[in-house]
């Protein structure tokens, strides 16, 4: 959430700016801003809402002049979406300009500090305190200056600063949000996402906790919080262009749909050889995980429901308790975690900010960490004793589904690999397990190339005002992430149910004509499932049944049917979810709505 560009160069920096911003819609924003070091003075420009109208305002960045500056999209948190709340922020003199992703958590009492000192705010915000201070602490040493800043602001912070003072630098520092500086010839850069610099350099630094940058055009030096130069590894980025574009898709979503049979192969296949699971870079030994009394897992939305579906598969590969817990309130439970408790953390971004407060809670408790992330180099990765890699590639919409489905099969790997580990998969049990695990892409490929069923059928419905999702055990879980696709692209409001509580009050909501999309695809569960069926149809809803392609017997219940293909139960999470992430989309599409940057929502969580 929340976007940071910065560029010092000879081009005309606000093009750039633009461009970089344009990059970063998907983090999800609310209005956008850059503020520009014009020869004179700090000329700052935003404005409420799309960054379009940024843009119109600029004449695309070429009515305003110089060669070094800041942008930002902002995501609200203090203060309401307007144009004085927007970003940059000026301080009272003029003389500094900033950008912040984050939230300040003391902010309240520096300001009014500030404010009986003298200083005045135009805004509600909690980053235009950070101008201010910065104004308040300057000795005319920019570097000592923004070490006390650092000593005074709780919370988390992605900075980018101007001062007039220093008119051919950039200053910037990040904690707990994430920030890049990317190293160009003759012209440098910060952002807080790879893709709004690809275009320009892929040489970057990755920025750790604390650490300060001062940046030329021809210079960047990094600094720890004690002013000592610290010596940064150059990070190539190898992914292409194209993979932040388009590609002739209408919609980065329904691109990174049809990407996953590809981000499933990259996921899976490296990590399978001779016939066994290897994960070469868990340091985890066989006593270790012997030793495991239980294993947490603990995530945040679509990761979370990837967590769900894990209970149930890693359970029953190694015989291990599990539980799943939602960052967001882990912590305040007071979990009980010991030294032989396994805490697996999972984050697209590996920079949420719910997960990694609980992956430091978890350490601090003494629990083993291991992390599933798709960024390298990501907080969450640097921070877990052993890391994964979903290797799922630029996930650019804001609705999950690449990374979803391949931070799937790494649980699955996972699951495989332990359970190898601790003896309780045989020889057979696992050249099965094998076999269809690297099967999966090519099955996932078979379903998106039935997508215009489920086209079809979303076209019947996409008018429905209300979707209830039905299922059991594996089933369920695979419902709570495609209510969650449906409703967060489309806004219909729509909820997920294991299918077995639905006489304990969900049935009170369903009447005629009203939709459930019934998950059936675990044989042993089958009949079951199709007795709740009967149950709404019996009280007229329409019923879309999803199951495997031997269940034909699904026909006579339901009035929809899409089958996927037959493969491990363990594994059928992976095809099911597909023809849900496609009815989402298409719901969403014939509604017209914005896909990619769905209303109120971000890509990246990096406030609590």
């Amino acid at each position: 959430m929340c976007g940071i560009v910065g560029y010092v160069g000879s081009q005309q920096v606000a093009p750039i700016l633009l461009d970089g911003l344009s990059k970063l819609e998907y983090r999800g924003y609310d209005s956008a801003g850059v503020a520009v070091y014009t020869g004179e003075q700090l000329e700052v420009v935003k404005a409420k809402g799309r960054l379009e109208i940024l843009r119109d305002m600029l004449d695309g960045g070429r009515n305003l002049k110089g060669t070094i500056g800041i942008g930002h999209t902002r995501w609200a948190t203090h203060g309401q979406p307007s144009d004085v709340n927007s970003h940059p922020h000026i301080s009272s003199s003029g003389r500094f300009a900033i950008v912040h992703n984050g939230i300040i958590e003391n902010y309240m009492q520096l300001k009014n500090r500030l404010m009986e000192k003298g200083f005045a705010f135009a805004s509600e915000t909690d980053s235009e305190v950070i101008a201010q201070l910065i104004e308040y602490y300057y000795n005319g040493d920019i570097l000592d200056t923004v070490v006390m800043l650092q000593n005074s602001l709780e919370g988390s912070y992605a900075l980018g600063i101007l001062c007039l003072d220093h008119p051919d630098e950039i200053i910037a520092m990040r904690k707990d949000s994430p920030l890049i500086v990317g190293l160009g010839e003759g012209e440098n850069f910060i952002a807080s996402d790879i893709p709004a610099i690809l275009s320009y350099t892929r040489d970057i630094y990755h920025l750790e906790e604390k650490e300060i940058v001062v940046m030329r055009a021809d210079e960047v030096k990094v600094y720890d919080t004690s002013k000592e130069l610290v010596d940064k590894e150059v990070f190539h980025v190898d992914w292409d262009v194209s993979a932040a574009e388009k590609g002739g898709y209408e919609h980065f979503m329904i691109k990174e749909i049809m990407e996953q049979p590809k981000a499933l192969t990259d996921t899976i296949k490296p990590r399978i050889q001779d016939g066994e699971v290897v994960l070469d870079d868990i340091t985890l030994t066989k006593d270790q995980l012997e030793k495991v009394d239980k294993i947490l897992i603990v995530a945040c939305g679509s990761a979370y429901h990837t967590g769900i579906v894990a209970k149930y598969v890693i359970e029953g590969l190694t015989r291990k308790p599990v539980e799943v817990d939602l960052a967001s309130e882990f912590r305040y439970r007071d979990p009980i975690l010991t030294e032989h408790t396994l805490v697996v953390i999972i984050s697209q971004s590996g920079e949420t900010a719910d997960t990694l407060a609980a992956l430091r809670y978890a350490k601090q408790q003494g629990a083993r960490t291991l992390a599933i992330v798709n960024v390298v180099g990501s907080s969450i990765a640097k921070e877990s004793d052993d890391v994964i890699y979903t290797w799922a590639g630029p996930e650019i919409a804001v609705a999950t589904t690449k990374a979803y489905s391949c931070q799937l099969a790494v649980l699955y790997l996972l699951g495989v690999y332990v359970g190898r580990q601790l003896g309780k998969i045989s020889d057979e049990e696992n050249l099965g397990m094998i076999r269809e695990l690297l099967a999966l892409p090519e099955k996932v490929a078979t379903v998106l190339e039935k997508k215009e069923d489920i086209q079809y059928f979303a076209s019947r419905h996409y008018a429905d005002k209300d979707v209830f999702f039905l299922g059991r055990n594996l089933d369920y879980a695979v419902c709570m992430e495609g209510s969650l696709k449906l409703k967060e692209i489309s806004y219909i409001h729509s909820e997920a149910y294991a299918a077995g509580e639905l006489k304990h009050g969900t049935i009170s909501l369903i009447e005629e004509g009203t939709l459930v999309v019934a998950v059936a695809t675990q044989d042993r569960l089958f009949d079951k499932t199709m007795s709740n069926v009967k149950e709404v149809k019996a009280r007229g809803a329409e019923v879309l049944g999803l199951t495997t392609e031997h269940n034909t017997r699904i026909n006579e219940t339901t009035d929809f049917q899409f089958y996927i293909p037959e493969t491990l139960d363990i594994f059928l999470p992976s095809l099911a979810i597909v023809p849900l992430q496609l009815f989402g989309y298409y719901m969403a599409s014939m509604k017209g709505c914005d896909i990619d940057k769905p209303r109120n929502l971000a890509k990246s969580v990096t406030v609590e």
